[in-house]
Parts: C-alpha cells; structure tokens; sequence
C-alpha cells in the first residue's frame, strides 16, 4: 500500500472514530467508549500510585500481583489483589445484569450503567474526602471495592456494546493488532487508527490521573472520573431519544 495513502487512511479513520458519520453502524458510541477509556486511566492511576500495588480495573495485572504477592515480593498485597478482583467480578455482574434489562437499546444500557458506575465512583469520592492522608489501610479497601466494581460494571457493559477495538479497559490485543495484523503502516483491516486513538486514550488517562494525584489530590481525580462518567451516561440519554439505529442491537 502507497504510504500516502496509507497515513490518509489512518486518519480518517482517527477521525471517524472520535467523530463519527451520520451513517456510522456505532453512532456516537465510540466516542462514548473512549471517554470511558480515559476514565480507566484515571482510575487506574489513582489505585496503583495511592492504593498500593492495585489496579481496580486492570484485572490481568491485579492476577501478575497476586502472584508476586504468594511469592513474598515485598510492597504487595496479596489481600489489596483479591479484594480487587472480588470486587471487579461483583461490578461485571451488576453491569451484565443492567445490560440484560436493556438489552434492546444499547443508548439505554449505557445511561444504566453510567448511573451505577456514577454512584460507585461518588462513594469512593466522598471516602477520599473524608480519609486522612496519607490514607490508612481501611481507607485504601473502601476506596478499592467501589472503584473495582465501577470498573467491572463498564467493563461488563463494554463488552455487550462490542464496539470493535474499543474494550475501554484491556489494550493488550489492541497493541498485538496495531503490530501482527497489518502491519505498522495500517494496511486493510489494521484499524490503526482506531486502535492508537484507543492507546493514546488510555495514556492520556493515566498521565491525567498521575498529575492529579500526586500533585493535587485522590479526590481531584475521582472528581474528574465521575464527571466524566456524567457525561457520558448524560450523552447516552440524549442521543438515544428516538431509537436512532445506533441503539438497535
């Protein structure tokens, strides 16, 4: 393939996914999907530079903790990897749950899992409002269970919307079909260009949620996570009145 043309395709295809056509299959969901992408970077970040050695959506690098854990590595929890991941599993299945309710209109299975994630995420606020810093060790577990749970609930819905190459949480078979399937230069049937808005979605996330914690606050980036979720829940609301062909499974 001409690199032209190849680089042209990539991004419109960029493009299309952070704006798509009136005739895109997804509608304006993924955009939706990326603003949950950046969520998980959010929180993600959050966890591991504030709450131990943590992931509250990343559950493959909370499996690798364990183990390090049950190996005696020091500054891991072995308990902090199984609450997570005990929560995470709870969370999926509220999520799965609520998409089941919905499961004909996919505007409104989003709105109903942004309202859980919401209310999850404002728990897991007003605790880091009120805890004490740095934050004592029962402080960390009620901030981890409400994060975990929040993250499964999106993770759940996520993967009834099947957005192609948006997961919102897991990047490894994202990053494996950028290099394997079509080479570096986007060749047909890449989605390069979808698949690095993904990456640079969840960096952008993590970079936001880095800053925010260590120089401003827990509070401040769980602020801006549950806003975020708002919105998005708000955007699904909205866009979804009229059952536009989008919603339609």
């Amino acid at each position: 393939m001409d690199s032209g043309k190849a680089s042209s395709g990539v991004l419109a295809e960029a493009l299309s996914t952070l704006r798509p056509g009136p005739a895109d299959r997804h509608g304006p969901l993924a955009p939706m999907m990326l603003a949950l992408t950046f969520v998980t970077g959010l929180v993600d970040a959050t966890s591991y530079l504030r709450l131990g050695h943590v992931f509250v959506a990343n559950m493959t690098g909370n499996v690798v903790f364990l183990g390090f854990g049950l190996a005696g590595a020091a500054g891991i929890s072995v308990l902090s990897s199984l609450v997570a991941i005990a929560a995470f599993v709870i969370g999926a299945g509220l999520g799965g749950a609520l998409a089941g309710r919905s499961s004909a209109h996919r505007g409104r299975r989003l709105r109903a899992a942004c309202a859980a994630q919401a209310l999850l995420i404002a728990l897991a606020l007003i605790v880091s409002l009120i805890a004490s810093s740095p934050l004592a060790t029962a402080a960390r577990y009620e901030l981890i269970v409400p994060l975990a749970m929040a993250m499964g609930v999106q993770n759940a819905t996520a993967q009834t919307l099947a957005i192609p190459e948006l997961t919102t949480t897991v990047l490894t078979k994202t990053l494996t079909g950028i290099a394997s399937e079509a080479g570096l230069l986007g060749g047909p049937g890449a989605q390069f260009g979808r698949r690095s808005v993904a990456v640079a979605t969840m960096l952008a996330g993590a970079l936001a949620g880095g800053l925010l914690v260590l120089d401003v606050s827990v509070a401040a980036s769980l602020g801006l996570a549950g806003a975020l979720v708002v919105c998005v829940g708000a955007a699904a609301h909205m866009l979804g009145r009229g059952d536009p062909g989008w919603t339609r499974t």
